[in-house]
């Protein structure tokens, strides 16, 4: 089924800073001249031995910290778009954390220009259509996303949406309801990380309360066979990641991940690979892994890229030409000898 893995597909959870692989964090950080906390690559990627989401945080943060330019900013996302469009992703809608950069004098516009010029390159250079979707920490306070909504607002025509991300334990969705209330008044999209290391209550907050149009994860949704079921009835995408989901052990082995029962269950799955410098993989790789653990056939593989582009912030005329892609893909593969 190895031709199975390159459909076109759609990119709808990843975490830009979460692309920064070892080698050019410690590039960019040379040609800024900031000494690291790790004195190798290998050092680096010997820290990757996660417990929980806020073990890998730690790290995460400790990358991140070099980023101080435009360029660095270009440079992360166009190494990621690179890899992307080379594992057939036609559109990516790429996370970022402002306050994480505007926290260390990183003024949000030098963030902003830095990636929008990648994201321009990739699709003039690529043929890779993308959105940024600003994510508010959630283990910061309420007020420091909507001071940071605020700046966005500035720059409007760059973000297609908001986001919730980071601990979220403690950290509800309906701390942030007046934030993505003021975010959907302006026009923004809304979707949040819910239902990761957080109860299956989260996501039915991040959709009565925030009113979200994908839920981030939600692995733990099915706990709840009434949720379980909403999701089905509503045609709510979860944009699952779930390499990372075994990295952080929010489930043991992928073997015991619940994409394939939430696929025979109805529900709109997605995959994506979330932070994929850290966790193992990029897309691909997640689709790859899935299909030998969870042995999904062609067609749970081609379900999986259909639901990417359905759930896809994307104009009628442009998801329908994306899975006109898939079908002609597809017919291809069925008479393809698997391997």
């Amino acid at each position: 089924m190895v031709g199975a893995f390159a459909l076109p597909k759609a990119e709808l959870h990843l975490h830009i800073e979460g692309t920064f692989e070892p080698e050019l964090i410690f590039e960019i950080a040379e040609r800024n001249g900031i000494a690291l906390p790790y004195p190798s690559v290998a050092a680096f990627r010997g820290a990757y031995d996660f417990t929980d989401l806020q073990s890998f945080l730690d790290v995460y943060y400790a990358g991140m910290n070099v980023l101080r330019v435009e360029q660095d900013y270009h440079d992360l996302a166009i190494a990621y778009l690179r890899r992307a469009a080379a594992q057939n992703v036609r559109h990516a809608e790429i996370f970022f954390d402002p306050q994480a950069h505007t926290a260390r004098g990183v003024a949000f516009e030098v963030v902003v220009e830095g990636l929008r010029a990648a994201l321009r390159e990739g699709e003039r250079d690529l043929g890779i259509s993308s959105h940024l979707i600003l994510c508010f920490l959630r283990d910061l306070s309420a007020d420091s996303a909507m001071e940071t909504l605020e700046v966005a607002l500035k720059n409007r025509d760059r973000i297609v949406a908001v986001g919730l991300d980071s601990a979220e334990l403690g950290n509800p969705p309906s701390k942030f309801a007046r934030v993505f209330e003021r975010a959907r008044a302006e026009g923004l999209r809304a979707v949040a990380h819910a239902g990761e290391e957080g109860p299956p209550a989260y996501v039915v907050e991040a959709l009565d309360v925030l009113k979200v149009q994908r839920i981030d994860h939600g692995v733990r949704c099915m706990e709840d066979p009434a949720l379980v079921e909403r999701l089905r009835r509503e045609r709510i995408p979860l944009t699952l990641c779930p390499l990372s989901n075994v990295k952080l052990r929010v489930v043991p082995r992928l073997e015991d991940h619940p994409l394939k029962r939430m696929l025979a269950a109805g529900i709109v799955a997605t995959v994506n690979s979330d932070d994929p410098a850290y966790f193992g993989g990029y897309v691909e790789e997640n689709y790859a892994r899935c299909a030998a653990a969870l042995d999904l056939s062609i067609a749970d593989v081609e379900t999986l890229a259909r639901n990417s582009f359905e759930a896809a912030f994307l104009d009628e005329a442009t998801r329908h030409r994306f899975l006109g892609e898939i079908s002609a893909a597809g017919s291809m593969l069925q008479d393809a000898p698997s391997s």
